[in-house]
């Protein structure tokens, strides 16, 4: 499917060459990056080439050493994760960051919990019944919203993650590793999920290991080494040699 954004004038969101150095480790020299609604960009390049920095630099996890981050064409600063929060951008992290003990529903109103009355109850039917009908549009298999977490699957815990960013995500989404510790099933699963997210119209930033996911699902691939961006490709117009070769720096 082509990404809807190949006409838009303004990206969701821009890195104007953006830099990041801890102390004396500079972990990102100048990366300039758009990302556009419903468009999936992939993340790619060895161990230490700087693809979770740059995914917390838009959390708001760390701050740019130098450079912008620009959203729908003005600049923002994101101190901290409540501000990307607060501008629509939402994270799947590989731990998922999901309470085992708690219910469906809870986790993915986490933080923002629906109350009702004068003395503020939680809401829980309420919960439950939009987490429902979350989890039917995206075609999240769970037993039930009220199911707790720790019973789930990995691929069922992966899916209340991405439902939970997909609810909340007004623009963009970002996720580190959606995919690695599931199996195949399981992972052709939540590649249906971020696909349907893309439908939506949300941005869908994610970084992978594998090359064969990428070339599955991504519009476009940035490929950083080392810190530095070696380049982006269109993934229709690419192949998985060229982006090997680019990671590694051997032609």
């Amino acid at each position: 499917m082509a990404a809807m954004t190949q006409a838009a004038t303004t990206p969701l969101i821009r890195l104007d060459r953006v830099r990041k150095v801890f102390g004396a480790v500079v972990a990102l020299q100048e990366v300039t990056l758009d990302v556009n609604p419903g468009e999936i960009v992939a993340l790619v390049g060895d161990n230490g080439a700087g693809k979770s920095t740059l995914i917390k630099l838009i959390a708001g996890v760390h701050q740019p050493t130098g450079g912008q981050i620009i959203l729908d064409g003005e600049p923002v600063r994101l101190t901290k994760p409540t501000d990307s929060r607060e501008h629509g951008i939402e994270v799947v992290l590989q731990d998922l960051a999901l309470a085992d003990q708690q219910p469906v529903y809870m986790n993915v109103f986490l933080g923002r919990e629906l109350v009702r009355g004068p003395l503020r109850q939680l809401d829980r039917d309420g919960m439950a019944m939009e987490t429902q009908q979350l989890l039917d549009e995206l075609d999240i298999r769970v037993p039930s919203p009220r199911a707790t977490i720790r019973d789930l699957s990995g691929g069922q815990r992966q899916g209340v993650a991405i439902a939970r960013a997909t609810h909340w995500a007004q623009r963009l989404v970002l996720m580190d590793e959606p995919t690695a510790a599931l199996g195949v099933q399981e992972t052709g699963r939540v590649e249906d999920i971020i696909r349907r997210m893309r439908e939506r119209g949300r941005a869908i930033l994610i970084v992978s290991h594998s090359l064969d996911q990428v070339f599955r699902i991504s519009d476009r691939i940035c490929v950083l080494r080392r810190g530095q961006q070696v380049g982006i490709k269109d993934t229709s117009g690419t192949t998985g040699e060229e982006i090997v070769s680019m990671i590694t720096g051997l032609r």
